[in-house]
């Protein structure tokens, strides 16, 4: 695959939002109070790293593979907490997060308008699923840990 200018700029922006929610999901996962949202932030950080992955092989020109969907979990953990302080931190970690993937799903939106090869925008498309359902399991988190109005 032969990548323009823009295609190499817009991939190098997607890899640097993937290297920063690695960061912030593995961050997270350390300092959140309930072990259930600890989890899903690890899992999270995992499905980054494939987004990851995906993003340098089309920068070193290769044809993407778009890989089967990923299961979500959605066992929701409630009533984990038995302070409001370890709620508050974890409601801003949750809150910081699902900014984050708004933010990447946007990024990724605008990609899949932009690249020429279909094999591409295909794979873009399916990362864009992906951080979409990331943002949907921080709602149902929050919504099941009275974390969101």
């Amino acid at each position: 695959m032969i990548l323009t200018t823009k295609e190499c700029e817009l991939l190098k922006d997607m890899k640097s939002q993937e290297e920063l929610c690695i960061k912030k999901y593995n961050k997270y996962a350390e300092e959140a109070r309930c072990e259930c949202l600890s989890e899903l932030f690890t899992q999270m950080a995992k499905a980054e790293g494939q987004h990851l992955c995906s993003i340098n092989e089309m920068l070193d020109g290769k044809e993407p593979e778009v890989p089967k969907p990923l299961n979500a979990n959605n066992e929701l953990c409630r009533e984990c907490y038995t302070s409001d302080a370890d709620r508050a931190n974890d409601a801003f970690l949750c809150q910081d997060m699902l900014s984050m993937e708004k933010h990447v799903s946007s990024v990724y939106n605008t990609g899949v308008f932009e690249f020429k090869s279909p094999a591409a925008r295909k794979m873009l498309n399916h990362i864009q699923a992906e951080e979409q359902q990331h943002g949907e399991q921080l709602y149902a988190f929050m919504n099941a840990n009275g974390m969101y109005s």
